[in-house]
């Protein structure tokens, strides 16, 4: 549009920032940038490994878990093979599917929610080689506790691996994680410093499995793909236990006042887990869109999903309180716009 958005609330970042000590340890760093990072991210995987209680063999470290599905999905998926998500369900992991040439099949999502029986189901009758759910959930920022989760894990079929994305884990409620089982074969667990860290620019996520099934990562990644400032900031990140705390208070206060907003416009928000609040507009896929598309020309950056039923709501991030007022004061004005556009 050739200016910047007022608010900047599309994207699921943390507008909070990162840990201050993250802060300075990537500036220290930045006089080390003449030399390449560790390939083996050896400080941050010992510090994760040690935060899990597991072995730093049972960790990969890349650039996002973007990159780490990217690898996932070269190292198990040829043409052809099977591959089992959820209509409407993160994207970049289909993306990748289809690059390597494999068969997605989806299901539809259960009252808001991603279905793991049906996902199961779908992969005995397919003899899918990945099944990849998001723990939290986005778009919907729905989730399912720890005992639903174990109980999809004990039903795997044979010869297929789930892949639990778990970048807003750090958001949700307790009860929501199973317990790590570091010699499953059959699971390898995603988690990220882009959301709650607050270091989405950094590009550090990684990876929890099994050592065989980390290991193999070793054969297709970038070697040198992690930024050394990179590393720095997270690892000091995820020593600041006080700072993360301070971001679940802030995203919790957030989510309610975005709850509340929708609300005193006749909206229905729905419970979330992650940073990011679902809003329910109360009619179909074409009004949703209409709302979206009048925030976004008042420059308020919003998304929401794309597939039907999903796509009756907007997803907003949580801000601050300045970006959240914007928010409030164009939403109205949005859904006045779209109802006279659609009546």
């Amino acid at each position: 549009m050739g200016r910047p958005f007022t608010a900047r609330l599309g994207a699921n970042e943390s507008a909070f920032g990162p840990s201050p000590e993250a802060i300075a340890a990537m500036q220290k760093a930045a006089g080390e940038a003449w030399m390449y990072g560790d390939p083996e991210s050896h400080d941050l995987r010992q510090a994760l490994a040690a935060h899990y209680g597991i072995t730093p063999e049972n960790i990969m470290v890349g650039e996002g878990i973007d990159a780490l599905l990217g690898l996932l999905v070269r190292l198990y998926v040829g043409a052809g093979d099977a591959v089992v998500t959820s209509a409407g369900a993160y994207p970049t992991f289909n993306y990748h599917v289809a690059g390597f040439g494999g068969a997605l099949h989806t299901v539809p999502y259960k009252g808001d929610h991603e279905d793991p029986d049906a996902l199961i189901a779908k992969a005995g009758e397919v003899s899918a080689k990945l099944i990849y759910i998001a723990n939290p959930d986005n778009p919907m920022g729905s989730w399912h506790t720890a005992d639903v989760m174990q109980n999809m894990i004990a039903r795997l079929p044979a010869g297929c691996m789930l892949v639990l994305d778990e970048a807003y884990v750090d958001l949700a409620p307790s009860g929501t994680v199973p317990a790590l089982d570091p010699q499953a074969e059959n699971v390898i667990r995603m988690r990220t410093f882009s959301k709650a860290h607050g270091m989405a620019g950094a590009r550090v996520g990684y990876a929890i499995g099994a050592p065989d099934v980390i290991n193999g990562f070793n054969k297709v990644r970038n070697h040198f793909g992690m930024s050394r400032i990179s590393q720095a900031g997270a690892l000091a990140a995820l020593r600041d236990i006080a700072w993360l705390e301070h971001i679940q208070n802030e995203v919790e206060k957030a989510r309610q006042r975005i709850a509340a907003i929708a609300k005193h416009n006749d909206l229905a928000p729905l419970p979330s887990a992650t940073n990011f609040v679902t809003i329910d507009c109360g009619r179909d896929g074409n009004f949703a869109r209409a709302v979206l598309a009048a925030l976004v020309a008042d420059g308020i950056f919003v998304r929401m999903p794309f597939v039907a039923p999903q796509d009756r709501c907007i997803r907003v991030s949580c801000g601050t309180e300045a970006q959240i007022d914007a928010f409030e004061t164009a939403l109205p004005r949005a859904l006045t716009q779209a109802h006279e556009k659609l009546g």
